[in-house]
């Protein structure tokens, strides 16, 4: 098997613990690594700090138990979602040195990476370097060690040798290197653990040269685990990165989601790794779907729900910020059902890049790129409806002429050679053409009184408790038709100049009287 490198950056809870740095200690330059803390759900102890755990205390304890080791330890409650949010920036962060990032499921600060075809570029120990750099973003002591076995490089990572640099197990030597490591390295259940200290157990060493038939006998499946775990047979591996498909990215998520939060920052670094390699192929991205798999809250048996979206660019595209902002304006919309425990970014569709490029000398020329993130951010702000225009349509009825229709892509459009001609500039006197006044069309026509003089032309309205005088009135122009639908019109318009308001209004009246359709900006 090819070996798998394992980090050790801080527990994924930066708020607390430095809050708790500035309270406990006058040094600022303490780390809370070095301090006796602890992370609970209930009354139990889910993480530790190093310093705890110099002093005994240990996962899977009760509260009570940890004290008596550490008199002094301080607890914090467990935070999902900020443990789950943390992980995520970290495991999207570790996804730019290998396609492989798995963070261990109930261990926080401890992540699997894959460290399988990095020869081209310097090998195992150049990833390990990078994933050192990047883990002591979140952690000053950070570490690193590489091994053919999760559980060998999990343990070689608290040896004082990977405090100076990452830590290399030579190829199938994993079984040589834990007969020394202490049994507390293991994972197991904490009774487990007590039982072999009680027999004289104290290394995996000791617990590998027992008998397995013996070991199943007496502690079952979980004590031949345990067992296995010792030898250095260990089934876990960063599977997160399909490599089958160079252009799939899944990560499975330590603690399930119940926000979108942990999963834009997955999504963003998917991004990155696959959009480097399509601009590498000269392709670019024209779909990018997004399967999320769903915790199984109901408890039925069968496969985990998979549920897919596509986000789709109105041109392919081989930029990261503008892809990104398409598919945050569909996870925006996304109304979670379930926890989502793991989450999988796959480029659906490509095609040939474009080799048009941008002219800053050139005025007319438009970047697609960013109009589509501009109106992807709009869209993602205001909402799936909120970035609209006017579209006409044929028909007499005023507020029937024209309708709002939702605007899903950017429509770049050079300007005319007229328009250019037209804007004013510093060489010459050219005159714009005035805009004709727009109307404002009420979304329903309100009921007016009119007074009206003796030829039927309107002279005074009451609109809204307020008297308003019209000053001059246009009209009248007949407007019918439609019978055919189940709204036909007949209308008698009027357009109207009131000084009081500075505004021509747009008055009609039909067979239910007067009244007052909009006004003219």
């Amino acid at each position: 098997m090819p070996p798998n490198p394992t980090t050790r950056p801080s527990t994924a809870r930066p708020d607390a613990p430095h809050e708790t740095t500035r309270d406990t200690t006058r040094d600022s330059h303490t780390n809370w690594d070095e301090l006796p803390l602890a992370l609970t759900a209930g009354t139990l102890v889910r993480a530790a700090t190093a310093a705890a755990a110099h002093l005994g205390v240990r996962t899977g304890m009760t509260l009570a138990q940890a004290r008596a080791k550490c008199a002094g330890l301080m607890p914090y409650p467990w935070d999902t979602a900020v443990i789950g949010r943390e992980t995520a920036r970290a495991s999207a962060a570790f996804l730019s040195g290998s396609p492989q990032v798995a963070p261990a499921r109930d261990t926080p600060g401890i992540w699997w990476v894959g460290a399988e075809g990095f020869e081209g570029i310097g090998g195992e120990r150049v990833l390990a370097e990078t994933l050192l750099a990047l883990a002591r973003v979140w952690h000053p002591r950070a570490r690193v060690a590489v091994a053919d076995a999760c559980v060998t490089a999990h343990a070689a990572t608290w040896s004082a040798r990977a405090a100076a640099g990452p830590l290399h197990i030579a190829p199938q030597g994993d079984a040589e290197y834990l007969a020394r490591v202490p049994i507390a390295l293991l994972p197991m259940d904490i009774e487990f653990r007590t039982t072999l200290a009680a027999l004289g157990l104290r290394t995996a060493g000791a617990l590998a040269r027992l008998d397995p038939l013996e070991v199943e006998r007496r502690w079952g499946s979980d004590g031949l685990t345990a067992w296995r775990l010792a030898r250095g047979d260990d089934a876990r591996r960063p599977t997160l990165a399909r490599t089958d498909d160079p252009r799939s990215i899944a990560h499975d998520l330590a603690t399930s989601a119940q926000t979108m939060e942990p999963i834009l920052f997955l999504v963003r670094a998917s991004l990155d790794r696959l959009v480097r390699t399509l601009a590498a192929e000269g392709l670019a991205a024209a779909s990018v779907a997004i399967t999320l798999t769903m915790d199984d809250v109901g408890g039925s048996p069968g496969p985990a729900r998979r549920v897919t979206r596509e986000a789709r660019p109105a041109r392919p595209m081989a930029r990261v910020v503008p892809l990104f902002e398409r598919c945050r304006a569909l996870l925006d919309a996304w109304t979670l059902d379930a926890p989502v425990r793991a989450v999988e970014v796959r480029i659906a569709a490509t095609a040939p890049s474009s080799a048009e490029q941008g002219d800053l000398l050139a005025p007319s020329w438009r970047d697609p790129a960013a109009a589509e993130a501009a109106l992807a951010r709009l869209r993602a702000t205001l909402g799936a409806g909120g970035v609209v225009r006017p579209v006409q349509r044929d028909s007499h009825a005023p507020e029937r002429a024209g309708v709002w229709e939702e605007v899903e892509h950017a429509e770049l459009r050079a300007p005319t050679l007229d328009a250019r001609e037209a804007r004013p500039s510093l060489g010459n006197s050219t005159v714009v053409a005035s805009t004709p006044p727009a109307a404002r069309l009420l979304e329903s026509p309100e009921a007016i009184t009119v007074a009206t003089d003796k030829r039927g032309a309107p002279v005074q309205m009451f609109w809204r408790t307020r008297r308003l005088a019209l000053t001059r009135a246009h009209g009248p122009e007949r407007l019918s038709g439609e019978w055919w639908q189940a709204q036909p019109f007949a209308r008698e318009y009027w357009r109207c100049e009131s000084d009081e308001l500075g505004q021509d209004l747009l008055l009609y009246r039909d067979a239910g009287g007067w009244r007052l359709h909009g006004w003219y900006d």
